[in-house]
């Protein structure tokens, strides 16, 4: 339990040192693109009512008014890359996304012209992108860049329609998300397609799912299409998560004792039936070389392979246990049953954690097993004549 304790404790120390390193030198913690949003600037005439003199007037005045142009058109292509890394006990869930979104805008006034404003927020300040690129109608554009916010200006002539390309490539950590503006936004003929390199896909609460997928060699591709939406869900990807060798290591030391308990269980009942005495230090002994596994597991995991290290840890406990065992009672019950026993309660055991979801049932079937073996074997034995005490010898009559 101390052990496992500690494996929590540097496993949540060594993330929390980390992941500010990671969100500087990688990206953020996830990918947030908004979709783009426009404007024209316009002269509007109000009244305003000034007192002078006693006297009241309406004075007639200009101003500039900013008119919001909506999206009418988004055509999105996001391709997403994981790329796992380590740092001491954690995986990191790193990933690359290529974006490119081709999007149209309508000058909506039939009066005349206007400069369009469009402007792209990035995911991020503190993020790295590489081959900024804005298109106007397919020919490539000087854009303006202040802080994470891109902008370029388009002339439109009345109800004149126009396409804005937008791409590059970025990185990120855990999650990719798209949304179409804070609150309920209402979008009109959009699509963005999505591929991915990995197979297992989640997504998040609280966002769309897609309208299409299709497997390919190397993961999915998938389709959000929507011809005239009405939502405040978004559009998000969480990247799949590695097996993560701090907690796996801690849970299973913390299951050890639940491991020894079944371990010795066995050996009793072995040792009963053929009759074998073992003494209390023997016990301790192999109590000693059966958490030997637990504590080499808990230290190589911080640099080699968590399977490396697993298989590493299985043979050096299993040998302990069994190179004692020969000399306490033979190399015949050593490796048989000492060493058979071992495998299943320790390293099968805690194996099984490596398969999310469906620990409790591989334990709680092997458990069962166990004890339909045990119950078998010792069916016709008379515990009272096996543990009765034996018998005083007679007094002798003076």
């Amino acid at each position: 339990m101390i052990l496992g304790g500690t494996i929590h404790k540097r496993t949540h120390f060594s993330d929390a040192r980390m992941v500010s390193r990671f969100q500087s030198i990688w990206g953020g913690a996830e990918q947030n693109q908004a979709a783009p949003h426009a404007n024209y600037t316009t002269e509007a005439e109000y009244e305003e009512t000034v007192v002078e003199n006693n006297q009241t007037r309406v004075i007639r005045r200009k101003r500039d008014l900013q008119v919001p142009v909506p999206v009418s058109s988004s055509k999105i292509d996001v391709k997403l890359d994981l790329d796992h890394r380590k740092k001491g006990l954690l995986w990191y869930r790193t990933y690359t996304v290529a974006f490119a979104g081709e999007y149209g805008f309508r000058n909506p006034d039939m009066a005349g012209p206007h400069r369009l404003s469009v402007v792209f927020v990035l995911p991020g300040e503190k993020a790295v992108y590489d081959g900024l690129t804005v298109t106007v109608n397919g020919e490539q554009r000087h854009v303006t860049v202040a802080g994470n916010v891109v902008s370029v200006d388009v002339p439109l002539a009345a109800l004149e329609g126009v396409r804005v390309g937008f791409s590059y490539k970025s990185q990120g950590l855990s999650q990719w998300r798209y949304n179409f503006g804070e609150k309920v936004n209402a979008v009109k003929d959009f699509q963005l397609r999505m591929a991915t390199n990995f197979t297992d896909i989640d997504f998040p609460d609280d966002t769309l799912a897609p309208t299409a997928k299709r497997r390919n060699n190397s993961g999915w591709e998938l389709d959000w299409k929507y011809t005239n939406l009405l939502s405040g869900f978004r559009i998000a990807m969480t990247m799949p998560e590695k097996l993560q060798p701090g907690p796996l290591a801690a849970e299973i030391s913390f299951f050890a004792p639940v491991s020894l308990f079944f371990f010795f269980f066995l050996m009793f009942i072995i040792t009963t039936l053929r009759g074998i005495d073992l003494h209390p230090m023997n016990y301790f002994f192999l109590a000693a070389a059966f958490f030997a596994f637990h504590l080499l597991l808990a230290y190589m995991v911080d640099h080699f392979d968590i399977h490396a290290s697993f298989l590493i840890a299985s043979v050096v406990s299993v040998g302990l246990v069994a190179s004692y065992m020969r000399l306490v009672v033979g190399p015949r019950f050593a490796f048989r049953e000492v060493a058979a026993a071992q495998i299943v309660y320790l390293v099968l055991f805690s194996y099984a954690f490596f398969f999310r979801g469906f620990t409790g049932l591989a334990v709680t079937i092997g458990s069962i097993a166990t004890l339909f073996v045990v119950m078998q074997a010792t069916g016709r034995i008379r515990w009272s004549e096996r543990f009765g005490a034996a018998a005083p010898p007679p007094v002798p009559i003076q």
